[in-house]
């Protein structure tokens, strides 16, 4: 790309331009996924919608590949990418609370520890995921499920309005259109580049009731039997999540792997929590625990460790409705198998607000799943790539056959055949979709995500 071009983008953004010969490039072009590696022709890192604009312009005009880049944190790489441009919003941080704390419009690029530094002092919350350094922008287009999806449903679900920069480099506001709006929840990045959000917030005290109920593999099976019958009939202030690993060394809780009980009351009287939680302890004792009230930024960044930048990610999802013997068979099998740091296995309790939710509001798919478990890898060497890949896959594949058909494209790395709307979206949204993505990019600029083709 000649040096002319490059100076006639500048002219046109007030933001910043980055190509490989500066200083900086090599960082800018990286995203959180360390098995990511793209080399792009320019960064652009932009200051607002008209730097969005003329960012789109310039690839358009010469036919490069675009990339969209919020807070990077996607596990399938799609904010950067060989020989295009990257727009990064990472500038675009600003989070605002509205109408007494009814609501919150966030920058594009920001963080979910941002929201919550900016919400706290309010009172409020804004449903979002569980690792803080995660961008808003992909996680409320995917979707958004974390630890007030049962009280308050998605980030998505939640979402009230946005500014929209198209791939023509029109900019406008979702709310005026309904079926955009629509397509915002839950159906990616695909029609226009999002600068900043509305999202509404809820009622969250500065600390929350919370525990981590630590079981050893001897306690396994007690422990996911009494968590199934638990959940049949929990408050929607509950939320609760199980996971499966080798702790990190800095845990201090030994290296064999065990099974973690996180659950969270997010309701107004912490004594409420106290005695929900307590049910669980009493069916089945657990070897440790933490419990107690804590921060709520605390509590939603607990996990962030395991996911430094520079991660080697692959990931898998499916939702699924039961929890008998023949699923924990699966789960205790795969779980003892991770002698190893590096990979993990959440399986989130859903229904409360979220399955309230009618399936035609959104695109997000499966609002009846009971359970939705997501397996994946956060190890650091590449000399690990093929082994614990296969060991994702090995899980998806021995949990096909008691699937219920949710896919979260959060949860999904790069798509394997070029299948992701196919496989996520039934053929209903899937059609709806692919008509709101004619009208807003019929040419498919911004294909770079879980593509819905216009075509």
């Amino acid at each position: 790309m000649s040096v002319p071009e490059i100076d006639e983008l500048r002219g046109r953004v007030a933001g910043t331009v980055l190509t490989p010969d500066e200083a900086g490039f090599d960082d800018a072009r990286k995203v959180w996924n360390g098995m990511v590696e793209r080399s792009p022709a320019v960064v652009v890192r932009v200051a607002g919608p008209d730097d969005v604009a003329a960012a789109l312009a310039f690839a358009r005009a010469r036919g490069l590949p675009v990339a969209v880049r919020g807070g990077g944190h996607s596990v399938a790489g799609n904010g950067t990418v060989d020989d295009g441009v990257v727009v990064d919003l990472g500038a675009l941080r600003s989070v605002e609370v509205l109408d007494g704390g009814a609501a919150v419009r966030v920058g594009g690029g920001a963080t979910l520890a941002d929201v919550d530094a900016a919400t706290v002092p309010h009172g409020v919350a804004v449903p979002i995921g569980v690792v803080s350094q995660t961008g808003i922008g992909g996680l409320a287009l995917g979707g958004g499920m974390g630890w007030l999806t049962r009280h308050h449903g998605l980030t998505a679900d939640n979402l009230l309005d946005a500014e929209v920069v198209t791939a023509d480099g029109a900019v406008v506001r979702a709310a005026d259109d309904p079926e955009l709006l629509w397509g915002l929840r839950g159906g990616g990045g695909n029609f226009g580049v999002v600068t900043s959000f509305v999202v509404r917030a809820h009622p969250v005290g500065a600390e929350v009731y919370g525990t981590n109920l630590v079981y050893q593999r001897p306690g396994w099976r007690a422990a996911l039997r009494a968590w199934e019958e638990w959940t049949r009939d929990l408050p929607d202030e509950l939320q609760s999540i199980f996971t499966v690993l080798a702790p990190p060394a800095e845990w201090e809780l030994g290296s064999e792997p065990l099974l973690i009980v996180g659950a969270v009351w997010t309701g107004p009287d912490p004594a409420d929590g106290e005695r929900v939680i307590g049910e669980l302890r009493a069916a089945a004792p657990p070897d440790t625990e933490e419990t107690g009230l804590v921060a709520w930024p605390a509590w939603q960044s607990a996990m962030d460790e395991l996911f430094p930048r520079g991660s080697r990610a692959y990931w898998k999802n499916t939702s699924f409705d039961r929890l008998d013997d023949d699923v924990a068979d699966v789960l205790e099998r795969r779980g003892a198998e991770q002698t190893w740091q590096g990979t993990a296995m959440d399986v989130h309790h859903m229904g409360g607000a979220f399955a309230r939710v009618p399936e035609e509001d959104t695109p997000f798919p499966a609002r009846g799943a009971r359970f939705w478990l997501n397996v994946y890898g956060f190890w650091t060497r590449p000399e690990d790539d093929v082994a614990h890949t296969a060991f994702v896959r090995g899980v998806a594949a021995d949990m096909a056959e008691f699937a219920s058909g949710g896919q979260y494209v959060n949860f999904m790395g790069r798509a394997e055949g070029g299948a992701a709307a196919q496989e996520v979206y039934g053929a209903a949204t899937l059609a709806r979709l692919v008509a709101l993505k004619r009208r807003y990019d019929g040419r498919n600029v911004l294909r770079l995500n879980h593509n819905i083709p216009p075509d």
